[in-house]
């Protein structure tokens, strides 16, 4: 057999990567859910999971999507631009806008993909982006394909951003997380928004880690504050608090025909199955509910227990704000030993490294879910304090 060549060095790109404890790799899972993960006969307490309510696997969840799998069957067979476009979808479409305040939403296939739709659809070569340094992933490429200018403040930094708006050229777009994935901590966002109304931007937040978990039934930050009306785009995914997958931007009537027309994310994907969106709409709904209430306080309750125990063992962590509390160790291959040990002891927290982190903040990412217990918290808190 000939010898295959690799000219793009792959090979030797993977050994640098195993090199710099940056291999990362597929470990399928026999079952998944916020509280443990199994494989095989081996079963682990799991605090990385997003369902921050303990939703995905809940029974209304599977009830909502059986009746929705009767009613619509499986996938949507064409974009929703063709024919993949269902009333199930702009019901939850409605349900979405009136959920955050706004004229309209619009639903995505992915949070990924609302990003790279909807910030290319909207700015462009001659205009300026301003971004919060540790916006995710997505909000970054998005605004690397739209061709504009891109500034980017220090974390949080209300003067270098003032100083940044004050040069913008074009039309200008502040991006922000308003719960910061990797940290958990909160955006600045009243003094954000009163910087972008003096100097006559939009502000783009991401509440991916907020709705659900934060404000009157779950509406995420900006309505924590009473400030839902000073965002100009509300972008969300639907595969965290609201435990199935997709992402959405609520905005005005205006902005929405525009990414309808202009958001190539959205225009040349097939649409979400209909049964999920209908699904949605239920999960949704038992959000804004009482029942949604309790879960959130149980979901803040458990993270006051996860800070109260790291700070006993001297890790320092931002407020309680969300469900993420990170333990920041530093060198990647500090955050592969204390992951590894963890497993071995039970519990499953990966370990965040560079590029998701900045390098020399390699850490593990803990998240909490409603359905925790008490005991469990406990029992992570006694591993770490033996670990660390």
């Amino acid at each position: 057999m000939q010898e295959r060549t690799d000219p793009w060095n792959i090979a030797a790109q993977l050994d640098e990567l195993r090199a710099q404890d940056l291999w990362r790799e597929l470990r399928p899972l026999d079952a998944v859910s916020c509280v443990t993960v199994r494989a095989g006969n081996r079963e682990w307490i799991n605090f990385s999971s997003n369902d921050y309510l303990g939703l995905a696997h809940s029974t209304e969840m599977q009830s909502a999507l059986l009746e929705g799998i009767v009613r619509y069957g499986g996938g949507s067979g064409a974009s929703r631009l063709v024919c993949g476009a269902h009333r199930a979808h702009a019901a939850l479409e409605e349900g979405l806008a009136d959920f955050k305040g706004t004229e309209a939403a619009l639903t995505f296939s992915s949070g990924f993909a609302v990003a790279l739709g909807t910030i290319p659809a909207l700015v462009g070569p001659n205009d300026t982006i301003i971004l919060d340094k540790l916006c995710h992933a997505s909000l970054v490429d998005a605004s690397r394909l739209s061709g504009a200018t891109i500034r980017v403040f220090p974390h949080n930094h209300l003067e270098k951003l003032e100083r940044l708006l004050q040069t913008a050229k074009g039309r200008v777009l502040v991006i922000t997380e308003s719960i910061f994935s990797m940290d958990g901590d909160a955006a600045s966002l009243r003094e954000i928004a009163a910087l972008k109304t003096r100097h006559g931007a939009w502000l783009l937040v991401d509440e991916a880690h907020a709705v659900g978990v934060l404000g009157p039934q779950g509406r995420g930050l900006a309505a924590e504050l009473g400030m839902d009306q000073q965002v100009d785009l509300h972008m969300g995914t639907l595969s965290k608090a609201l435990g199935l997958s997709g992402g959405y931007l609520a905005a005005s009537r205006h902005v929405i025909d525009l990414l309808i027309n202009r958001a190539r994310s959205f225009i040349y994907s097939t649409a979400p199955p209909a049964h999920q969106a209908h699904a949605l709409g239920v999960i949704l709904e038992l959000i804004r509910s009482e029942r949604g209430d309790a879960l959130r306080n149980q979901v803040r309750s458990h993270a006051r227990q996860m800070q109260s125990l790291l700070s006993e063992i001297g890790v320092a962590s931002p407020p309680a704000q969300s469900a993420i509390l990170p333990v920041i160790l530093g060198e990647a291959s500090r955050a592969m030993k204390i992951s590894s040990r963890l497993r071995e002891a039970g519990f499953l927290i990966p370990s965040i490294r560079y590029p998701t982190v900045a390098r020399g903040s390699a850490r593990l990412r803990i998240t909490l879910s409603a359905l925790h217990t008490p005991a469990q918290i406990q029992s992570l808190g006694t591993a770490l304090q033996e670990m660390l």
